[in-house]
């Protein structure tokens, strides 16, 4: 056998285990940010049942002949940003997150402030269809928690696998970028200041 024959066979070894382990950094990649995608596909999902169920209660609020117009005005100036505000899948930024996370943030104080005030109105608290409306709004609402969860861990994976060295190296080659988590509200933080008046 020719002493040159060894060194080329070394490494033509050495080459095909590093594009292998190339291969699978990348195609594993390709998998968490595709489940990262598509979990936050399931977060816009549920946010618009939401916004179809706010629909539906704000059509059965109206029917109160007296009820309050700015609140309702509110709420739909509300949802009609909360629903033009939405993300390419394939361009999720810390930027294009805020404004998402703002705009729904908006609906939700709209949202309760329509709840308090009906309050007030004991023909609508005893309207079966608003009754229903509210009790599937608050179900959405732990959907929507459960699938910002899911995207946030999904997302977590992802950026691990493109985080750790030396995949890190591999992540800047191939185009891989860290993806934005979904945050809590500005204020969030905060325990809620509960004043009972009576």
């Amino acid at each position: 056998m020719k002493k040159w024959l060894i060194p080329v066979i070394v490494i033509a070894l050495i080459a095909f285990a590093l594009y292998n382990w190339a291969v699978g950094f990348n195609n594993t990649a390709v998998t968490y940010e595709a489940d990262a995608k598509t979990a936050w596909s399931n977060v816009e999902s549920s946010y618009q049942r939401r916004n179809d169920l706010i629909g539906n209660l704000v059509k059965t609020v109206q029917g109160a002949a007296d009820f309050e117009r700015s609140t309702l005005t509110d709420v739909i100036e509300a949802r009609a940003k909360a629903t033009s505000t939405n993300i390419d899948v394939s361009n999720i930024t810390p930027e294009n997150m805020a404004q998402f996370q703002q705009a729904q943030s908006g609906l939700s104080g709209a949202l309760s402030k329509l709840l308090v005030s009906v309050e007030r109105y004991p023909e609508l608290k005893a309207n079966q269809n608003f009754l229903e409306l509210q009790s599937q709004l608050e179900g959405t609402e732990n959907r929507i928690n459960v699938a910002r969860d899911r995207y946030n861990e999904k997302v977590n994976i992802y950026d691990i696998h493109i985080s750790k060295f030396p995949g890190t190296i591999l992540a800047g080659w191939f185009g891989f970028e860290d993806m934005p988590r979904y945050n809590s509200d500005p204020g969030s933080e905060n325990a809620v200041d509960v004043n009972f008046d009576f």
